[in-house]
């Protein structure tokens, strides 16, 4: 009984300090998002064009009425185009800018898995370079002998696709 105890207090320690984290892939590589931030996932549908957009948005979807940007995230990171397969989905995100809430979509090339990272197995991502500003990287995480690399969903959206968006309708 006290053995029972004691793990239902230190799971409730654990939780205290975990996230989940959605994962999807994007050119073999694993990438979450926290899944707070995850409104809903779709199937993969051409989305209608708007002109005037940086050449990462694809356009929008009606999502229920609301009216929904969609974001290629492999042509914001700068990475290979590939025709999309049958597991490519469109996830709807929940971003706050300026105090208000926007929804915004982001294709990927599949959804992965849920997992529980707590705040002890997140390391700060070193300076390399990569195809990825560091500015969007929370950070990262080993899972199962995997990194998964952990963005900030509210800064690429506010500080890189909004603010894009910004300068093409000046």
């Amino acid at each position: 009984m006290n053995t029972s105890t004691t793990t239902k207090n230190t799971l409730r320690e654990q939780d205290a300090s975990t996230s989940q984290y959605l994962t999807f892939f994007l050119a073999g590589e694993e990438y979450g998002v926290n899944i707070l931030k995850v409104k809903e996932i779709r199937g993969w549908e051409q989305p209608t064009l708007l002109p005037n957009t940086a050449d990462y948005v694809l356009g929008v979807i009606n999502l229920r009425g609301m009216v929904v940007p969609v974001m290629d995230l492999r042509k914001r990171f700068n990475m290979a185009q590939i025709e999309l397969g049958k597991t490519a989905v469109v996830v709807v995100v929940n971003v706050t800018h300026a105090g208000r809430g926007r929804t915004i979509g982001m294709v990927v090339d599949a959804v992965s898995e849920v997992y529980n990272v707590g705040d002890e197995m997140i390391m700060p991502s070193p300076d390399l370079g990569g195809t990825i500003s560091d500015e969007y990287v929370k950070g990262l995480a080993t899972i199962d002998d995997k990194m998964i690399i952990l963005l900030d969903i509210d800064y690429l959206i506010n500080e890189g696709m909004l603010k894009d968006a910004g300068n093409n309708q000046e």
